[in-house]
C-alpha cells in the first residue's frame, strides 16, 4: 500500500469538508442538536446509496456495530467540545492527537509498519495541529471554560483513534468503502439524536424541533460534508496504511482554521501560521516518505 498522489488529493479535499462541517455545528446556537441533526439526516442519504452499492459484506457488520456504539461517544465530546471552546482551539487538538495514536496501535492491531519518514511526517502534522491550537488567537473565554473545552477535546482524540481503527478494519472486511460508509450512516446520527432529545423536557423538545426546522438546509449540507469527508478516507485506508491517511486527514485543522477566521470572528495569529507551516512540512514528508 502506497500514499499516491491522488490519494493525497483525495485526503486533502476530504479534510475541507470534514472542518466544513465542523463549522456549521460551531456556527450554530445549539451544539448538541447541530451534530444531531447533521448526522440523523445521514439515513436519507445512506439508504439510497445501499440501493446503489448493496450492504456491505458479512464480516463488516461487527466492526459498523462496534463504531456506532464508539460513534456516539464522539459526538458526545464534540458537543461538549464546542459547547466550551473555540473551533480554532477544540478542532485542532481533537484531531492532531489522534494520528500519533493511530500510529502506535496500527502496527500491533492492523500489522502495519510505517518508514521513518512517514513517522516524522505523522509527528510533525500533530506538533502543527496542536501548535495551531494552543495559539494565544485561540484562548478566549474564562480558564475553567478553556479547561473543560481541552478535556473534551483531548477524550474525543481518544475516541477518534479508536474508531479510526475499528474502521479501518472494517472497511477492507467490507471490499466496497461506499457500501461500508452508507451502513455506517444508515445507524450512525439516530441514536445521537434520540439521547439528546431524551435528556430534554417537553417545552424544551417543542422549541428543539422548532430550532432544526430552521436549521435543516444548512445541516443537510453538513451532512453531505460529513459523508463524503468520510467515505473519501475510508476508502483511502483500502489503499493507503491507515496511519498516513489518518494523519493526512488532519489537514482538515489547517481549513478550521481559516473558516474560523473568515466566517467566525476567531482571530489568526503568528503561532497559527507557524502550525500551518509545520503541518505542510508533515504533508511533503508523508508523500515523500
Amino acid at each position: 500500500m502506497e500514499l499516491t498522489g491522488p490519494i493525497v488529493l483525495a485526503v486533502l479535499f476530504g479534510a475541507l469538508l470534514h472542518a466544513s462541517w465542523n463549522g456549521v455545528i460551531k456556527s450554530g446556537q445549539d451544539k448538541s442538536l447541530d451534530t444531531a441533526l447533521i448526522h440523523s439526516l445521514g439515513i436519507f442519504v445512506a439508504v439510497p446509496l445501499l440501493f446503489f452499492t448493496g450492504p456491505p459484506a458479512q464480516a463488516a457488520w461487527p466492526y459498523i456495530a462496534a463504531t456506532t456504539v464508539v460513534h456516539l461517544g464522539y459526538y458526545i465530546a464534540l458537543a461538549g467540545a464546542y459547547k466550551h471552546g473555540d473551533l480554532g482551539l477544540t478542532y485542532p487538538v481533537m484531531r492532531g492527537c489522534a494520528p500519533l495514536m493511530v500510529a502506535m496501535a496500527s502496527h500491533a492491531l492492523i500489522g502495519e509498519t510505517i518508514s521513518l519518514g512517514a513517522w516524522v511526517g505523522v509527528a510533525a502534522i500533530c506538533i502543527g495541529v496542536i501548535t495551531l491550537g494552543l495559539s494565544r488567537a485561540s484562548l478566549h473565554g474564562s480558564e475553567a471554560q478553556r479547561r473543560k473545552a481541552l478535556g473534551f477535546a483531548l477524550a474525543n482524540a481518544v475516541i477518534i483513534a479508536l474508531y479510526t481503527l475499528i474502521d479501518g478494519l472494517g472497511v477492507r472486511a467490507s471490499g466496497d468503502a461506499a457500501a461500508y460508509v452508507a451502513a455506517l450512516f444508515l445507524f450512525d446520527g439516530i441514536p445521537y439524536m434520540v439521547l439528546v432529545m431524551w435528556q430534554k423536557k417537553p417545552a424544551a423538545r417543542r422549541a428543539a424541533l422548532a430550532y432544526m426546522a430552521g436549521r435543516w438546509r444548512i445541516a443537510a449540507i453538513g451532512t453531505l460534508a460529513s459523508l463524503g469527508s468520510y467515505g473519501i478516507a475510508l476508502w483511502a485506508m483500502t489503499r493507503a496504511p491507515v496511519a498516513t491517511v489518518a494523519a493526512l486527514r488532519e489537514t482538515s485543522v489547517l481549513f478550521a482554521a481559516l473558516i474560523g477566521t473568515f466566517f467566525l470572528g476567531e482571530r489568526f495569529g503568528w503561532q497559527r501560521a507557524m502550525g500551518t507551516l509545520i503541518i505542510l512540512a508533515g504533508v511533503m514528508l508523508l508523500r515523500l516518505s
